[in-house]
C-alpha cells in the first residue's frame, strides 16, 4: 500500500501548476499549508484540482463527465453532497456546486476560479465561525449598491445575535453620531429652523363666507387646514435621523419567493437610511429573537445589517406578540435617542400563540412609537394588525402580492426620513362670547371639546414633509347685529425635530359677514365639501366593515351603494373632483371584494381596513396590489413617499418569476393641485 506522504507528494507535483503564476510578473501564492488548512487524500488526488493546461479531447470528455457528475458529488472531497445531512452547500456562479467547508478551504489558498470549469468568480465563498453562507436574492444584473456588498462582506467585528444568548436588556444601542459644530452654526441652525417653521401654512374655511344677521346656525362647518413645509426645504437644514426597528416574519409560510422579496425589501431599506439612522431587525417565528442592537446605517453598520437579514430562513409558527413585545423593548431600553422613531411590522400569518383576538396587551405592551404593519396574502391577520397600528398612531397596510412588498416599505420610509413636525397640537378658541364648539371631526387624532364649549384642541402627532392634515370644527353661531362676527383663532404647538425647540404659532381671527339679507345661497368651498365627504366615506367603511364581520355582507355592500350615491350628488363630484372621482372608485372596489364571504376573507377585509387607515390618519398606505394608476393609494402620497417609490421600482427588473411588467405609479403630487 502507497503511504499517505507518497500520495500527497505525487498529489503536490499534479496540482503544481495551480500554484504557478499566469504571467512572469505574478507573484506566486505561498504552498505552505498548517494541518487544519490541508486539503483531504482524496482532494489532493482529485484530477478535477490538476492545471488547466492544453488537454487532448479525450481528457475535455472526460472532465465534462465528471462535471456532469458534480451536481451529486463534491468535485473538491469527492463526497456524496445530500441536503439535510449537516453540511452546507454552495453553488457556484457556473452551476458547480460543492461542499462549502470543501470550497472555503480551497479559496483561503488563492484559488478564486472554479476546481471543474476554471471560469473566474465574482461571488467568492468567506467562510466565518458562526455564520452559514449568505443566501443572495437579488437579480445579478442589478448593480445596486446593495449587491456589491452582498457580494463580499469582509468578516464583522459583531457576532449576529443568531445562536447567541440575548441580553436582558436592550442597552446596547449604537451611540449617536457626533455632531461637529463650528463657532456660531447652532444659532445660525436655530434661527433658519425658525424661519422655517413659520412657513407651515395654516388656514381655516368657512361653511359660507355670509350669514344674515337674524339667522342663528347650529352645526356650521369651519375646515381647518395645515400643511407642512416641503421637503426642499428641509434639505437646506439636515433632516431629522430615525431610529427604526423592523420586527419581520419568517415563519414556515414565508419561505421561498416570499422571504427572497422581504430580504430584498429590506436591503432597499438598509441602502436607503443614512449614516446618522439606526436600525434593528427582530425576526419573529415560533419565538422572537433580536438580530442585531440599534445600530447606525455607516457602511459597517450596512454590511452588518445586509448580512444579518440574508441569513433568514423560514420556519416555525407565528408568534406576533413575542416580535412586537421584542420590538418595543429595543425601544424602551436604548439609551440614546434619534427624534424620530417607528416599528415596523411585517406578517402573512395568523398569530398561532395568542388565541383571544383583539388581544388587549398590545395596547399595554406598545411603547409611545408609532407601528406601521404590512399584512400581505390572504392568510394574514388584517384584523389584529389593524389594531395594533390604531392604538398606536400606526397606518395599516394590505399587501395582495408578496412582488409589491418593496414599493410598499419604500413609500412608509420615505415618510420616516421627511418628518418635519413633531407633537403637533392646534388649539382653538371661540373668540366671540356666544360663539359655542359642539364637535371636532378629526378621524383617529385625539380631539376634545371642552364643557363650556369655548375652546377644544386636536393632537396631530408627527407630520412628514408637504404633508396636510384637515379637520371639520362644528360651531353654534347666534343672531348678530353687528356687520362681522369673529369666530375661531387657532394656536399651534409642535416641537422642531432638528433645534427640539417649541415652536408656537398663532392664527388670524377668522370672522364671516353678517349681512342684513344675503341675496342667494352661496356654494360652499371645494375644501370643505371635500373633507366632508372623506369623513362621511370612512363612516360607511366602518359601517360595511360590522355588518359584513357579522355575516351580512349584502348590507355591507348596500351600506356603501348608499354612500356613493350621496357622494355623487356633492358639487365636487358632479365637477368631477380628482379626490371624490378615485374616492368613488375605492368604494366601488370595495363593493367588489364583499360579493361573496370568500371574497371579503380572502381580501376584503384587509382592503376596507387599509383605506380605513388611510383616510382616518390621513396617510398614504398601500394596499391591493399597488400597481394600478387608479388605485388611491396615492391620495395623502407626499413628494418624499413618491421620490423612494420611484426609486424602488427603478431597481425592479421583470424576471421570469413575476408575470406581469412593473408599471410606474403616478403621484397626485405630480399632477395639477385639486386646491
Amino acid at each position: 500500500m502507497v503511504s499517505k506522504w507518497k500520495k500527497m507528494k505525487l498529489a503536490l507535483s499534479l496540482n503544481l501548476c495551480n500554484y504557478l503564476p499566469r504571467t512572469l510578473e505574478e507573484e506566486p501564492p505561498s504552498l505552505a499549508l498548517n494541518s487544519a488548512e490541508t486539503l483531504s487524500d482524496a482532494a489532493l488526488l482529485s484530477p478535477l484540482n490538476w492545471p488547466m493546461t492544453p488537454t487532448p479531447s479525450s481528457y475535455r470528455r472526460r472532465l465534462s463527465r465528471s462535471s456532469s457528475k458534480s451536481s451529486k458529488t463534491c468535485s473538491i472531497c469527492l463526497n456524496k453532497m445530500k441536503e439535510g445531512c449537516g453540511h452546507a452547500i454552495f453553488t457556484a456562479e457556473c452551476s458547480h456546486m460543492f461542499h462549502f467547508h470543501c470550497i472555503a478551504s480551497n479559496v483561503k489558498h488563492g484559488n478564486q476560479v472554479c476546481p471543474v470549469c476554471r471560469a473566474k468568480w465574482k461571488e467568492i465563498p468567506i467562510q466565518k465561525p458562526s455564520l452559514d453562507l449568505p443566501y443572495y436574492p437579488f437579480d445579478r444584473c442589478n448593480n445596486d449598491a446593495a449587491i456589491s456588498l452582498f457580494r463580499c462582506l469582509p468578516p464583522s467585528q459583531r457576532a449576529i445575535t443568531q445562536g447567541h444568548p440575548e441580553p436582558a436588556t436592550f442597552d446596547d444601542d449604537e451611540r449617536l453620531e457626533e455632531q461637529i459644530v463650528f463657532d456660531g452654526e447652532t444659532e445660525v441652525l436655530k434661527k433658519e429652523n425658525r424661519d422655517y417653521v413659520r412657513m407651515m401654512d395654516m388656514k381655516m374655511y368657512p361653511e359660507v363666507s355670509a350669514v344674515p344677521q337674524s339667522k342663528s346656525c347650529e352645526n356650521f362647518d369651519v375646515l381647518v387646514h395645515l400643511k407642512a413645509v416641503t421637503g426642499d426645504q428641509i434639505s437646506q437644514y439636515r433632516r431629522a435621523p430615525v431610529d427604526l426597528v423592523t420586527v419581520l416574519d419568517i415563519s414556515g409560510s414565508m419561505g421561498g419567493t416570499k422571504l427572497a422579496l422581504l430580504k430584498r425589501a429590506m436591503g432597499f431599506v438598509i441602502q436607503n437610511l443614512g449614516s446618522s439612522d439606526r436600525l434593528s431587525v427582530i425576526a419573529f417565528s415560533s419565538t422572537a429573537r433580536r438580530l442585531f442592537p440599534l445600530t447606525r446605517m455607516s457602511d459597517a453598520g450596512r454590511q452588518l445589517a445586509l448580512q444579518a437579514v440574508n441569513s433568514l430562513v423560514a420556519n416555525g409558527g407565528t408568534n406576533i406578540v413575542d416580535g412586537l413585545r421584542k420590538g418595543a423593548k429595543v425601544m424602551e431600553d436604548r439609551l440614546e435617542r434619534n427624534s424620530v422613531a417607528s416599528i415596523i411590522l411585517l406578517s402573512d400569518g395568523r398569530d398561532t400563540y395568542t388565541t383571544n383576538h383583539p388581544d388587549p396587551s398590545y395596547k399595554v405592551m406598545l411603547p409611545q412609537i408609532s407601528v406601521h404593519s404590512f399584512g400581505f396574502g390572504s392568510d394574514h391577520d388584517a384584523s389584529v394588525m389593524h389594531s395594533v397600528s390604531e392604538v398606536s398612531g400606526g397606518t395599516f397596510s394590505f399587501i395582495e402580492s408578496e412582488s409589491v412588498i418593496q414599493d410598499a416599505l419604500a413609500q412608509c420610509i420615505g415618510g420616516l426620513l421627511s418628518v418635519a413636525v413633531q407633537e403637533l397640537r392646534v388649539e382653538i378658541e371661540g373668540v366671540s362670547p356666544n360663539v359655542r364648539l359642539s364637535s371636532i371631526k378629526a378621524g383617529s387624532y385625539s380631539s376634545l371639546v371642552t364643557g363650556d364649549g369655548h375652546s377644544g384642541l386636536v393632537d396631530l402627532g408627527d407630520l412628514y414633509a408637504d404633508e396636510e392634515r384637515d379637520f371639520l370644527v362644528s360651531i353654534n353661531i347666534p343672531v348678530e347685529e353687528d356687520g362681522h362676527t369673529p369666530l375661531l383663532k387657532l394656536r399651534c404647538l409642535y416641537i422642531n425635530p432638528l433645534t427640539k425647540e417649541i415652536t408656537t404659532l398663532e392664527s388670524h381671527v377668522l370672522q364671516i359677514r353678517r349681512p342684513e339679507y344675503v341675496a342667494e345661497e352661496k356654494v360652499v368651498p371645494f375644501e370643505v365639501v371635500r373633507q366632508r365627504n372623506r369623513f362621511l366615506a370612512a363612516e360607511a367603511m366602518a359601517q360595511a366593515r360590522t355588518l359584513a364581520e357579522h355575516g351580512d355582507l349584502e348590507a355591507a355592500v348596500k351600506a356603501i351603494e348608499n354612500f356613493r350615491l350621496v357622494l355623487a350628488e356633492t358639487v365636487a363630484a358632479k365637477s368631477c373632483d380628482r379626490f371624490c372621482v378615485a374616492l368613488d372608485s375605492e368604494l366601488k372596489e370595495m363593493q367588489g371584494r364583499m360579493r361573496s364571504s370568500h371574497m371579503y376573507e380572502a381580501s376584503g377585509r384587509a382592503y376596507i381596513l387599509s383605506g380605513l387607515s388611510s383616510h382616518s390618519w390621513q396617510r398614504a398606505t398601500a394596499r391591493g396590489n399597488s400597481r394600478d394608476s387608479s388605485s388611491f393609494v396615492q391620495a395623502y402620497q407626499t413628494p418624499s413617499m413618491a421620490e423612494m417609490l420611484r426609486r424602488s421600482q427603478a431597481m425592479f427588473l421583470v424576471s421570469p418569476s413575476h408575470h406581469r411588467l412593473i408599471q410606474p405609479l403616478l403621484s397626485f403630487a405630480s399632477q395639477p393641485k385639486p386646491r
